[in-house]
């Protein structure tokens, strides 16, 4: 391109860098804002006029590293002599209304022919619609690590009450509360609620309140921003500014130091809240879905939980029914586990249970619940070779069904035990050769040698 050609595009500089999808900053060695595009001012709120002449700190990048010395180095590292010229970063930046805008920046400094700083320019690339699929891929992960179906497992007549009312309040904005005992499979069942409402297409995040002090917790959901303690190095956004316009999960929200329960309280009564560190209220609009394995009653009464925030929490309440109270999903919950099992696992040859082993799952009370089950089937898994799963097969500390009695499942286990110790000391502990001659496998063999609680050493000493 000759001379006049590179003069005439000159020209048409402006709206070339407004045709940019990136913020674009150009900011002068003193740190003021000299020009942006069309892009920045949509990202940050912004206009032009409002920015230009201004320090380019308007608008609050946690990554920047101010010098504040002055001098030949100037104000800002990036125009260090000892720093790259091009540099790149993931940071937040601060919108005009006070919200934060997860970013990636590059910014270059500008030189004359004799190196001599003219500037820098910067753009900035909004992530946040990359941050909100990566939230709903890990929700994802979570959900098959955690269940065979995104839907909840069950045909009893208690499980399709909550299937009906699962879907009734999944198209109303009410605050629901889910209660049930631990492993009932309350977390499903608040993603089914989000799935099935109008705010499916929304952000659906989580937070379980009883892993975090108060501290923690308030900045967990609340957010903070740079400087507010120690150790906050960057802004952060809050569970509740990352859930606007979805569903924020509470999970274990007994669990709620009072002190967090006042602000959670403000935020469901305003529709506001104030990140950790700053005064600059924001506005979310985000429906509360709350779970919880405790008598929230009980509490209140106790003073440990208040009751204002229990009534506003408590408007469309769902209860789980435990595993013991609806056994007759325990035979479709076995087989739904099996058939993820065996895609885990590759033993397609383990298909199901043997009469006995389905009639201990059905009179067991199971006070862990679906999780419980879910564990014991892995745990039968690793053990058993191929065919059926067996007693032999289940945990040794799974408890034999209530309807047996003291002794009914033990009366055989006498010769059992004697049996297996013969075996290993005939074959001097060879857990192999002691399967052989047993007609079982050697997974069974360990799984009796733990279950008895036999000591090889002790064994073949004797």
């Amino acid at each position: 391109m000759n001379k006049n050609g590179a003069t005439d595009l000159t020209r048409h500089w402006h709206r070339i860098i407004n045709t940019m999808n990136d913020g674009l900053m150009l900011v002068g060695p003193e740190g003021k804002i000299l020009m942006v595009n069309r892009s920045f001012e949509l990202l940050t709120g912004y206009s032009s006029e409002e920015v230009v002449g201004r320090p380019c700190q308007l608008i609050g990048c946690d990554a920047c590293e101010s010098m504040l010395t002055g001098g030949d180095r100037g104000w800002c590292k990036l125009f260090d002599p000892d720093q790259e010229d091009l540099r790149r970063c993931r940071c937040a930046i601060i919108r005009k209304d006070g919200s934060l805008v997860p970013a990636i920046k590059n910014a270059s400094v500008l030189r004359d022919e004799t190196g001599n700083v003219l500037g820098a320019v910067e753009t900035i690339t909004d992530v946040s619609e990359v941050d909100r699929l990566d939230q709903r891929l890990e929700s994802l992960a979570r959900q098959l690590g955690d269940c065979e179906h995104r839907g909840i497992i069950g045909a009893s007549p208690a499980m399709r009450r909550v299937f009906q009312l699962v879907e009734k309040a999944a198209h109303s904005d009410s605050p629901i509360i889910i209660f049930g005992e631990s492993g009932t499979g309350k977390e499903l069942v608040a993603r089914a609620v989000h799935d099935q409402g109008r705010r499916k297409e929304g952000p659906y995040v989580q937070l379980n309140c009883a892993a975090l002090n108060a501290a923690l917790l308030e900045s967990e959901l609340f957010g903070h921003v740079k400087g507010a303690f120690t150790g906050a190095f960057r802004h952060r956004m809050g569970r509740f500014e990352a859930a606007h316009g979805g569903d924020l999960f509470l999970d274990e929200i007994g669990d709620i130091p009072l002190s967090i329960q006042v602000k959670l309280l403000r935020v469901l009564e305003t529709g506001q809240f104030d990140r950790v560190g700053d005064h600059h209220p924001i506005r979310v609009d985000v429906r509360i879905i709350s779970a919880t394995n405790k008598n929230l009653p009980q509490l209140i009464a106790r003073q440990q939980f208040r009751e204002d925030l229990f009534f506003r929490i408590n408007v469309i309440p769902i209860y789980l029914p435990p595993l013991r109270e609806r056994k007759e999903d325990i035979p479709l919950l076995v087989s739904a586990f099996i058939q993820r099992l065996q895609r885990i696992t590759g033993k397609s040859q383990v298909t199901g249970l043997t009469p006995a082993a389905m009639r201990r799952f059905m009179e067991y009370s199971w006070p862990g619940n679906v999780r419980e089950l879910k564990s014991a089937l892995e745990y039968a898994f690793v053990v058993a070779e191929a065919g059926l799963i067996d007693l032999d097969h289940l945990p040794p500390q799974h408890p034999p069904g209530e309807g047996m009695g003291a002794g009914g499942a033990a009366a055989g286990d006498p010769a059992e035990k004697t049996a297996l110790i013969d075996a290993l000391r005939q074959v001097r502990g060879n857990q192999t050769q002691a399967a052989r001659r047993l007609g079982i496998t050697r997974g069974t063999v360990w799984n009796r040698i733990r279950k008895y609680g036999i000591d090889l050493h002790h064994i073949l000493r004797s």
